[in-house]
């Protein structure tokens, strides 16, 4: 599997039109989206790390007063999100280097964070902890238990991958983040497994 683990950037490049056109634009994430912003102040600054085209996801932060600064590994992606949202921030950026110099009100990695292999998903937890302001909230999603999978996009294999439960856990204590809620396949949004915490005051 460590093959389609290297290959995600190459194909989210090749694949972002087709991508773009087969992402659902109405938002069944909404509820969850809602329980991460509730308590955000308008205005407040929320990095959307693999952003993707920026829809529905970055248009449901655009639309309720907040700054978005996004990033993805696929150019193609940001460039739409520049077109659609030209009064936020978009970077072309692979998540595992991710150094803004600059710390969040939110941070949320939604459908994308899963994409990287057990050590990366582990490296990323300083790198959430470095960009989260006093008080941030963390929302991102996993598999329900440790494992690899393949999916397939456009004919190709599409490499996912999941730690355990208590991994996560002890990840996001130990980078001063507390649990806010956790659910596994939430059946009220499309079976997602579901991560929302809260950086330390």
């Amino acid at each position: 599997m460590t093959d389609a683990a290297q290959r995600i950037i190459e194909l989210y490049e090749t694949f972002a039109a087709h991508w773009d056109a087969g992402r659902g634009k109405t938002l069944g994430e909404k509820p969850w989206l809602d329980r991460f912003t509730d308590g955000l102040q308008a205005g407040a600054a929320v990095l959307d790390i693999g952003c993707g085209s920026g829809e529905p996801i970055a248009a449901y932060f655009t639309a309720s007063g907040f700054h978005v600064t996004g990033i993805d590994s696929s150019a193609p992606l940001i460039d739409l999100c520049s077109a659609r949202f030209p009064g936020h921030q978009w970077h072309v950026s692979d998540m595992r280097k991710l150094s803004l110099g600059q710390r969040f009100d939110g941070l949320i990695a939604w459908d994308s964070f899963f994409h990287l292999t057990y050590d990366d998903q582990r490296a990323m937890f300083p790198i959430f902890r470095d960009h989260a302001a006093p008080g941030a909230r963390l929302m991102f999603t996993s598999g329900p238990a440790h494992g690899e999978a393949i999916g397939s996009f456009e004919g190709e294999e599409l490499y996912h991958a999941s730690l355990a439960p208590e991994e996560y856990r002890q990840l996001l204590q130990d980078n001063g983040f507390a649990v806010m809620a956790h659910v596994a396949e939430d059946p009220t949004c499309g079976g997602h497994t579901i991560w929302l915490a809260r950086f330390g005051e």
